[in-house]
Parts: C-alpha cells; structure tokens; sequence
C-alpha cells in the first residue's frame, strides 16, 4: 500500500475551478491538515484527489487505455470498454435551503 505524503508550504500550483460540496467532517479534516502541514486548502485537496486517483488500479488502466486509443491514426476505431463504478455508499443531502415567511421584495 502506497503511503499518503504531504509536502510542507507547497502549496504553489496552476489551478482549474471546481465547483463541489463536501461532507462538514471531512471540510474539518482538511482544514486541521492545512494548518499541521502549512499549505492552502486547495492544495490539500489537489493532493489528496491525486493520491486516492493513483490507487484506483481500474481507473489507471482505463485511463492508460485511453492514452493508447487517443495515440491511434484517425482511421482506426476507438473502442470503449469501461465500466464507471458507482460509489456504494450514497451521498447524503441535506436540505439547508432556508425557509422564509415573508416575499422577498
């Protein structure tokens, strides 16, 4: 098993937009990790989705697959025979929509 590693103050890199709610338990853990290792949240995550990404054997395998298909001349087919797989314990909503008895003018 691979070994989770967190680099002290680097946290420098190019960044995309990524809109996504997470559970208020693991919110708190990224934030006690930002503060023990000195590295913005975002940084954190970017590490933690790299790591768990490089764990997935199914995923680096379709991902190589794909590396393989998209190296092709453009008159060869692609085939595509992956499977996604469903996470298996459901992600739970709450309704946090505040409720309102007057119109909003």
């Amino acid at each position: 098993m691979s070994k989770f590693k967190i680099e002290h103050g680097a946290s420098r890199v190019r960044l995309v937009l990524l809109k996504t709610n997470i559970e208020d338990s693991i919110s708190n853990d990224i934030d006690l990790m930002c503060q023990w290792s000195d590295n913005e949240r975002k940084y954190i995550i970017n590490e933690l989705l790299r790591f768990a990404l490089a764990q997935e054997e199914d995923f680096l395998k379709y991902k190589a697959s794909q590396s393989s298909n998209a190296s092709r001349p453009p008159g060869e087919p692609r085939t595509q025979a992956a499977t996604i797989k469903v996470a298996t314990e459901p992600v739970r909503k709450s309704d946090s929509t505040p409720t309102s008895s007057t119109p909003d003018a």
